[in-house]
């Protein structure tokens, strides 16, 4: 949710309108992960003198889309958009509203005062802006917006008025805002104090740079800095000495430019080199040089920073041929289900290798109790495969939602195994999660989509399930990865249990075949098309199965729910009689899953029940299972595969009928309402 997008050029001329293009087409794709309002700030000089002209800031802000945003930038009649800056810095955000109703005025970038002596953007969100609001009103300043990041940029004003000296530094006054704030962001500041400058910062909220430059970069990793003195006191302000062995800048040249963002699809078509920032990091960059330094040490720092290569290209993240996102992820899933795999599975031996896990297996396999904590579409990845870690590790499962999971301050011990299962690695609840196990001992492993994320770093080890960029709200293609990481998972556990070896090779000889199966059954696009004709005016639909597939229904309902905003719900079919039954007549539409396995029976009775009540069920069943046909108003026959991989086969036919609704009933299917893609507030 939010997206943050800045762009600083040091020495490289650009003109005010290739400034802003930058930074819309920045916030163009962070616009997936959901917003309400957009924003940019810029320097409002003539270009002539860049120190001049920071001394004015300029903020143009918009509800809607950032393509009203565009616009509202084309109606300013004094903006001169030829104006050439040696140096600059431009910020740009999209709102996701969550203290105040959208509007301009909501809308980031905030200003300390209508002088816009600084302004500030921010991801997140501050717990404790009341209190602080209600001091700074104290202190005379004046508040304009409902919003609690106005508190920070007032608060950086209050600590710049009220400062020892008049050579604090643009990072020490950060870094004593922060001291302050309570809650989760990421933060970029500009002022008109310090020209040139950008500083950013992030606590619980993901911030990353990009750095791009012709020229040889003086290292590859960066020294991070801390005070010399013990606790800061009044006059201490001074870091550690900032010269060629602990900042990053070109080493012939000083021509260098430099990006914040929210995650690297805002930065890729510009460089791919990015370094990750960590939680309470201040990463300034001074006269074309980035340093980074924290207050104080604590248990676990890292010396350094790393300048990592993306591997992740921008075609990636295009559409390409396909209308949108969404849709363009629904058929990559053939693809992304066999890069899981790849390099991990030997189909010729029946041997599994997670090298992220090689370290720790021995300690995972002793471990009494396996906990998966998750939300959303990640907790259904969980819930899918509980049955077959079960079947597989002989150990108990839990299937924890992260959230609920907290609340109950849930016992967690030394002997626990904590999976935490996330696309974007930066979920608030699960974060959160992960920090409570990891402070009882557990052992902490991570399922996520994303290089360099949280999760993916403060766990103690993890599987990059290597799904590719999803960029669509509605997860598709990193369920069905994540499904597949964690059955891998499985089979490693069991690798050398002599009675489990037919199970594994029925698993493994399935998973070799998946790829092709899921191109089947999206050759069902045009028939699940003409279905949605069928739906797309009713306003709920029941989505029942059981066993394997129980998890399916929870998925293909939320989906539903996601995109189509019609009323949904998943039911476990064994629950029809103690209360949906109800709810079924001639004019509820019931999607059933009813597959060849273990509850086969049980589900062709719970059919029967929907039909007796003049139910008309829609069946997502086996393409050679005529009996299930004879019973239902119209079948979606998919390819049989092995019964604990049915469920990725079962929920792409939901997957495209939830998108093909959507459409149908005029939605926008990427962006769907009040939504985000990556939840990084509780």
């Amino acid at each position: 949710m939010c997206g943050i997008f800045a762009y600083l050029n040091y020495q490289v001329p650009r003109t005010r309108r290739e400034i802003l293009e930058i930074l819309l087409k920045g916030l163009h794709r962070l616009e997936y992960r959901g917003y309400d309002s957009a924003g940019v700030g810029i320097d409002a000089g003539d270009g002539k003198d860049w120190e001049s002209n920071a001394k004015s800031i300029r903020l143009i802000k918009q509800r809607g889309k950032v393509k009203a945003l565009d616009e509202e930038i084309d109606k300013q009649q004094d903006i001169e958009l030829d104006v050439e800056f040696d140096v600059h810095l431009g910020i740009a955000h999209t709102r996701w509203a969550t203290h105040g109703a959208p509007s301009p005025v909501n809308s980031h970038p905030h200003r300390s005062d209508k002088n816009n002596e600084f302004i500030v953007i921010h991801n997140g969100i501050i717990t404790n802006y009341k209190d602080l609001r209600k001091f700074l009103e104290s202190k005379g300043y004046e508040f304009e917006s409902e919003t609690d990041t106005e508190t920070i940029a007032k608060l950086v004003k209050y600590m710049f008025d009220n400062r020892e000296n008049d050579d604090i530094s643009f990072a020490t006054l950060v870094e004593r805002v922060t001291q302050q704030l309570e809650g989760a962001f990421a933060l970029v500041f500009k002022s008109v104090h310090y020209p040139g400058e950008a500083v950013g910062t992030r606590r619980g909220s993901p911030l990353l740079m990009g750095v791009r430059s012709e020229h040889k970069l003086s290292t590859d990793h960066i020294p991070v800095l801390y005070r010399s003195c013990a606790k800061e006191k009044k006059g201490c302000t001074a870091l550690p000495r900032i010269d060629q062995d602990t900042c990053l800048f070109p080493v012939d040249e000083k021509a260098v430019e430099y990006y914040f963002a929210s995650d690297a699809s805002a930065v890729i078509e510009h460089t791919n080199r990015v370094i990750f920032l960590e939680d309470d990091d201040v990463a300034a960059v001074v006269e074309g040089r980035l340093s980074i330094h924290r207050i104080k040490r604590t248990t676990g720092d890292y010396p350094a920073r790393a300048v990592q290569t993306l591997q992740m290209e921008l075609q990636q993240i295009m559409k390409g041929n396909f209308s949108s996102f969404m849709q363009k992820e629904i058929f990559e899933q053939p693809e992304s289900v066999f890069n899981t795999m790849r390099g991990r599975i030997n189909f010729d031996n029946n041997t599994v290798i997670l090298g992220g896990l090689k370290d720790h297996i021995k300690e995972i396999q002793r471990c009494r109790r396996l906990i998966l904590i998750a939300c959303g579409t990640s907790y259904h990845a969980g819930v899918a495969t509980r049955q077959v870690l079960e079947e597989l590790t002989e150990l108990p499962v839990m299937v924890e939602l992260a959230s609920d999971f907290l609340d109950r301050n849930t016992p967690v011990f030394r002997d626990d195994v904590c999976f935490f299962i996330s696309q974007s690695g930066e979920t608030a609840d699960s974060l959160m999660a992960l920090r409570y196990c990891k402070e009882r001992g557990a052992l902490t492993v991570g399922i996520t989509n994303t290089v360099g994320s949280s999760i993916s770093r403060e766990t103690d080890c993890g599987v990059h399930i290597n799904a590719g960029p999803e960029i669509g709200v509605a997860s598709t293609k990193a369920y069905t990865s994540q499904f597949v990481a964690l059955i891998m998972f499985a089979l490693l556990m069991c690798d050398d249990r002599i009675s489990m070896q037919p199970r594994r090779r029925e698993i493994i000889q399935g998973l070799s075949v998946l790829p092709d199966l899921i191109k089947e059954v999206l050759s069902l696009d045009d028939e699940i098309q003409k279905l949605a004709t069928k739906l797309y005016r009713h306003k709920s639909v029941l989505i029942m199965g059981r066993g394997y597939h129980y998890a399916t229904c929870l998925e293909g309902a939320l989906k539903i729910k996601e995109i189509t905003y019609m009323h949904s719900e998943g039911i476990l079919a064994g629950e029809l009689k103690h209360g949906p039954l109800a709810l079924v007549d001639e004019l509820m539409p019931v999607i059933m899953i009813i597959m060849r396995d273990h509850t086969y029976v049980k589900c062709q009775n719970a059919l029967q029940q929907i039909v007796a009540r003049q139910g008309r069920p829609i069946v997502i069943c086996d393409k050679d299972d005529y009996e299930t046909a004879k019973n239902s108003s119209s079948t979606i026959k998919v390819p049989h595969c092995v019964d604990c991989l049915q469920g990725v086969l079962s929920v792409i036919p939901l997957q495209l009928l939830s998108y093909h609704l959507a459409v149908l009933r005029g939605y926008d299917v990427d962006c769907p309402r009040n939504l985000a893609k990556s939840v990084t507030v509780e």
